[in-house]
């Protein structure tokens, strides 16, 4: 994958501003705080998020792939101001599940999701290079 930032244009912190990739796209489902067994974890968002991309790095080795493969991210979430408020610690867990890796992202919120409990879901798309 290669990152794209025009010239002069500041660097993103914690995504990319574009990405070029070739490769087998692997596409994954809005995944929300909820465990393998569909119990939510927690109402807290910051552990909504961790699980939530928990569920995404399992589903992405079921094709053999990993959090290094994602070019694009949509994440929706319920309160902008909780979402907002939460970003160092957010940002923590992203590291600790995500690893150094940097997709395209938006953050849109939305007036709510299927899931009464869940506060985030998350989308993704994920180009694994050909071996």
């Amino acid at each position: 994958m290669q990152i794209l930032n025009p010239p002069g244009w500041p660097r993103p912190k914690g995504y990319a501003n574009g990405i070029v990739a070739e490769g087998r796209t692997v596409f994954v489902a809005g995944q929300i705080g909820w465990n393998a067994d569909g119990v939510f974890v927690s109402d807290n968002i910051v552990d909504q998020v961790r699980q939530a991309l928990e569920n995404t790095i399992a589903i992405l080795a079921e094709a053999e792939a990993g959090p290094e493969h994602i070019a694009r991210m949509t994440w929706y979430v319920t309160d902008k101001r909780e979402y907002v408020d939460n970003i160092p610690t957010i940002g923590t867990v992203w590291r600790e599940v995500m690893g150094r890796n940097f997709p395209v992202m938006s953050v849109v919120q939305v007036v709510a999701l299927i899931e009464d409990r869940a506060r985030v879901e998350i989308e993704s798309t994920a180009v694994v290079p050909p071996r």
